[in-house]
């Protein structure tokens, strides 16, 4: 396991060199891995729809904190949907979902995390798709439930796991075991971590180009934002929203 300790930065990327390796499901049965020094970014292979596949930093215990990345099983020709996610002090519900603008089985992609005391962008091959700000000093006073993951030291996990009770098309597509072993491919994870770093790069905002990017894959691929859901948020979506 990678432990990356509170208050650091942390980037997370694909280096075009190394070895490769695997994660396999056979029916009913969870299979994940735990890194010694370095894992990898996945490519999904899958024979039919398998169920879900993650690349996550992650605390431990009850009021832990989480960024994520998952990998939404579909039926075979649908698009896949990457869904995004923000722990802090156990408290998620903080969902992003995207289509991917290709298929992610037919090659190796970089999915990166760059994880500041201020900010988290979340990015797929160098184009940001989601920034997730710190508004705690300011959004901590009107909602106690509301955290920024910045004071607990997380590790680097992955796992393939079956989630058909809600990631595939909501639950409505079950998991055909007779189709297994599922595969995630996984080649050349990197995470760059240091204690301290210059106060103005961790304030930078996106250069033009990146957020264009940003806009262009939020507008054309974002498919659910969990601030615009008035059915889970009738009374107001929450303040970070706002």
């Amino acid at each position: 396991m990678i432990s990356i300790s509170h208050g650091a930065m942390i980037v997370l990327k694909s280096l075009t060199m190394g070895n490769s390796c695997s994660l396999l499901s056979t029916a009913f049965q969870v299979v994940g891995f735990n890194p010694n020094k370095s894992i990898c970014l996945p490519k999904l292979i899958c024979k039919s729809n398998w169920s879900l596949a993650t690349l996550q930093l992650s605390s431990q215990g009850p009021k832990h904190d989480e960024i994520d990345f998952e990998f939404l099983g579909n039926l075979s020709g649908d698009p896949y949907i990457l869904h995004t996610n923000v722990f802090a002090q156990g408290l998620g519900n903080r969902e992003q979902q995207f289509y991917l603008w290709f298929d992610p089985t037919l090659d190796f992609h970089t999915y990166s995390v760059l994880w500041t005391s201020n900010q988290i962008i979340f990015s797929v091959d160098g184009s940001p798709i989601r920034v997730f700000k710190n508004r705690e000093t300011e959004l901590g006073k009107v909602d106690s439930n509301y955290h920024y993951p910045k004071s607990q030291a997380m590790g680097v996990y992955s796992s393939l796991w079956n989630a058909d009770d809600w990631a595939t098309r909501g639950g409505l597509v079950k998991t055909d075991w007779t189709k297994a072993p599922f595969v995630a491919s996984f080649r050349n994870f990197n995470a760059a971590a240091t204690s301290s770093f210059d106060a103005a790069a961790e304030e930078e905002a996106l250069e033009s180009n990146q957020e264009q990017r940003l806009q262009w894959v939020r507008k054309n691929y974002m498919i659910y934002d969990y601030c615009g859901d008035t059915k889970r948020f009738p009374q107001g979506p929450p303040p970070e929203c706002k």
